[in-house]
């Protein structure tokens, strides 16, 4: 196992941004910038030997200052959407930016994939991270408390990428905080997701309105094109005509993954490119956002001089369900003051 750290970029207010490298003993590596916390590069050895990057992303700190699409990026304090931008704790009505319509997606200004943090390093004997830490103070964005979050990076010899989140507010508050990076298992910039074969471990949705925002009802997958609870490929469905794939221009849909206890970690989803690479995804979160990157830009210049454009990647957000803080039936999203929150994800490349 190492960790290399080099100068990414200087931001446009002049911070320096730096980039931490993590690589272990197959060749696997995932790199990471202190500014955004935004993951940039996770480059994964194949079946046929070949490395691949399989993260879409930027080569310089400009474009990560712009990222309109997310790309790795770090999405807090509360990740996906709220609906009215709005939500109320203890009796008090907090209100958010409006930024998608009248309601709110991934929280807004300061994103948190677009501040600095400090970070620190472990190298381990069979592992090594980083962890970046940062405060976001009492009304930040329009949340209530001092928020002190940190979110580590954890990169194995048996090729995982761990994720862990761990934070503790000062005051009652909402926290629903994920990673948007966006796979393409052939390696980025080698065409769309369409031949990528998708499990998702979810009998069950939750149904969105036109806006995307969750209504509280929950629906089966089965003789649906969500149904992906036995593996097929993201192409096979995804222009079908069915309403819901028309609000999202394809998938952008929360998956109530299977589970007893919503906080229990599973395995929620699994995806495979022609390339043979296997991402395995795992999470002790009730729900997950399968997005395929339906709303890339055309002509979006990415790494290495490669162009993106729609569906050039695909997300498995693990996450809360959206607006669960307004609907009481859903799992609560609510952070308690003094109470630890903590929550691991992992992706598995195989």
């Amino acid at each position: 196992m190492s960790i290399a750290k080099s100068f990414f970029g200087r931001t446009s207010d002049g911070s320096i941004a730096e980039m931490i490298t993590l690589n272990n003993k197959n060749g696997m590596s995932v790199s990471c910038i202190s500014y955004g916390a935004n993951i940039t590069h996770i480059v994964v050895p194949g079946p046929d030997g070949v490395f691949r990057d399989v993260a879409l992303g930027f080569d310089n700190i400009e474009a990560y200052e712009e990222n309109a699409p997310f790309f790795g990026a770090c999405i807090g304090r509360h990740a996906n959407r709220i609906g009215g931008a709005a939500f109320t704790i203890n009796g008090v009505t907090y209100g958010l930016v409006k930024n998608e319509g009248e309601n709110n997606l991934h929280s807004g200004a300061p994103w948190y994939h677009k501040t600095m943090y400090d970070y620190d390093t472990v190298n381990g004997d069979d592992f090594c991270a980083v962890s970046f830490l940062r405060v976001s103070a009492d009304m930040e964005q329009g949340y209530p408390g001092d928020l002190t979050y940190k979110v580590t990076y954890k990169l194995t010899d048996d090729n995982e990428l761990y994720i862990v989140y761990d934070a503790v507010s000062t005051k009652d508050t909402i926290f629903n905080i994920t990673n948007h990076s966006y796979f393409n298992l052939d390696g980025e910039g080698s065409g769309d997701i369409c031949d990528h074969k998708v499990w998702i471990n979810a009998k069950s949705y939750t149904v969105c309105g036109s806006d995307l925002i969750p209504t509280g009802e929950i629906k089966d997958v089965a003789g649906t094109p969500f149904d992906f609870t036995s593996e097929k490929l993201v192409g096979e469905d995804i222009d079908a005509d069915f309403e819901p794939l028309h609000y999202g221009k394809g998938y952008d849909q929360n998956f109530v993954i299977d589970k007893e206890d919503p906080r229990e970690f599973v395995k929620a989803a699994q995806a495979t490119g022609t390339s043979g690479i296997t991402m395995e995804v795992y999470t002790d979160l009730p729900g997950v956002q399968f997005y395929s990157g339906n709303n890339i830009g055309e002509g979006l210049a990415g790494k290495r001089g490669h162009i993106y454009g729609p569906r050039a990647g695909l997300c498995f957000e693990t996450q809360f369900f959206p607006n669960s803080c307004n609907i009481p039936e859903f799992p609560s999203c609510v952070l308690k003051a003094g109470e630890g929150f903590h929550s691991v994800t992992v992706y598995k490349f195989l």
